[in-house]
């Protein structure tokens, strides 16, 4: 697809002669005889390339390049003039402009210059349109629910998002805090810069340390080169800590420091190295309680907990299991070439009265392992786990007899060991032929 070229200028001439030579070029060219229009035309096109007179007839040529450049950031100028001046020259340079030439002087420039010119936009706005796949991919509205409970963390993470305040992420294992840190980081003023993650609890104390500040070549057994770390990584962006509460007390410290100079010491280095970042931390721990029992630096739990957000665990939010486990089905299907899946109601309903320990991380598991061993479209309650089956029977029946809750502890110990029947029978403490008799009598032969 050709380049579009908004040419302004009040000289109608100039104006005609200089689209038809950018025409014969293959370039898609516009026009305006002043300001006001020109600004009308970008309102309503994607325009890769201005070309504007200094002189027009409601405004300076170099005062509207500044204003193009604030509204269209992707889009480039070239500011022509009559007679150029250094002082003038430089301005519009300052002001965005891509370059700044003299009528008639520069004629053999113009066309490698216009083709520079567009190259530089077309990568510009390929570059904005990479930017809002990824904010929309991992921006708030990928956020799956509309409980009360998410809509307020949502809420609170969208206003704090535009700040550059550090954040503290709380919740269960599995309530989706990284999915959260990343959207605070798109939708933030740091959302071209880097997200990096790094799990605080995976990791030994010197390796965290190494990967978190870097290290210089000799500091350590087999340091053979320079390393630069995390917090140099994310420079200009946002580092996400996760599992913060597992850090080890004499790191805690170096973090600390960090957060309140903004420099940190290289493993092996004496000369402190400046960063620009945004800490985002998550912890399923209450800090404020590891600080009083001394494991973790009350004053570092301050200045984390600036702006903290707390994660509703998943039974907490049932209204919004059924759109999560169709995003996760629908995705999963895709993955293995299935064309079509759909729960049933009675599907949904198991879903829904399940106690979701593991949160969404665990819902996403099932909802896998279920797409997998579906024969059909359906998504049918035999293919979920026997724990989630067994509970929701538990749920919906009166039965409280002797056998039925035999039935459901020859059912768990059945699941505990993977449907392996001798060691079911040996935990149960019956025999294999008393154990097979049981699940005849029960129906749990499946």
């Amino acid at each position: 697809m050709a380049a579009t070229i908004l040419l302004i200028d009040d000289e109608d001439r100039l104006r005609q002669l200089l689209a038809r030579l950018l025409s014969l070029e293959g370039y898609t060219i516009l026009e305006a005889s002043d300001a006001r229009s020109g600004l009308k035309v970008l309102e309503r096109e994607d325009v890769q390339l201005v070309i504007s007179d200094v002189k027009l007839p409601d405004k300076n040529g170099i005062e509207l390049t500044a204003q193009i450049k604030q509204a269209y950031p992707a889009t480039e100028i070239i500011v022509l003039t009559a007679y150029g001046t250094i002082a003038d020259g430089v301005t519009a340079i300052k002001n965005g402009a891509f370059d700044y030439i003299t009528k008639g002087d520069d004629n053999d420039r113009i066309i490698p210059l216009v083709s520079r010119a567009v190259e530089k936009a077309e990568l510009q706005f390929r570059i904005r349109q990479l930017e809002q796949q990824v904010s929309k991919r991992y921006g708030f509205d990928s956020i799956i629910g509309q409980s009360a409970a998410i809509r307020q963390a949502i809420n609170l993470a969208r206003k704090v998002a535009v700040t550059d305040t550090t954040v503290l992420l709380t919740g269960e294992t599995g309530t989706g805090k990284e999915v959260f840190a990343q959207a605070i980081h798109y939708a933030s003023p740091r959302h071209s810069g880097p997200f990096v993650a790094i799990n605080c609890g995976a990791l030994s104390k010197e390796i965290l340390e190494s990967e978190l500040f870097g290290h210089r070549a000799g500091a350590f057994t087999g340091a053979t080169r320079d390393q630069k770390g995390l917090f140099a990584e994310a420079n200009k962006g946002t580092i996400f800590l996760d599992e913060i509460g597992e850090m080890p007390l004499d790191l805690q410290a170096k973090l600390l420091r960090v957060l309140e100079t903004h420099e940190f010491l290289r493993v092996g280095d004496t000369k402190p190295t400046k960063t620009d970042v945004r800490v985002v931390a998550a912890t399923n721990r209450n800090l404020e309680q590891e600080a009083g029992s001394g494991h973790f630096r009350l004053d570092l739990y301050y200045r984390l907990s600036v702006f903290s957000i707390e994660l509703p665990p998943l039974r907490d939010r049932p209204d919004d299991i059924p759109a999560l486990a169709e995003f996760f089905a629908r995705r999963d299907a895709a993955k293995i070439g299935k064309r079509d899946v759909r729960m049933t109601p009675e599907f949904v309903q198991m879903l829904q009265q399940h106690s979701w320990k593991g949160n969404i991380r665990e819902l996403k598991n099932v909802i896998e392992r279920t797409v997998i061993l579906a024969d059909g479209p359906e998504l049918l309650p035999d293919y979920l786990p026997f724990d989630i089956r067994e509970g929701y029977a538990t749920n919906t029946s009166d039965d409280l007899s002797l056998s039925a809750l035999e039935r459901q502890h020859i059912g768990r110990v059945l699941a505990m060991t993977s449907n392996q029947k001798a060691e079911a029978a040996r935990l149960l403490g019956i025999s294999l032929a008393t154990l097979y008799r049981k699940l005849d009598e029960y129906g749990l032969k499946k």
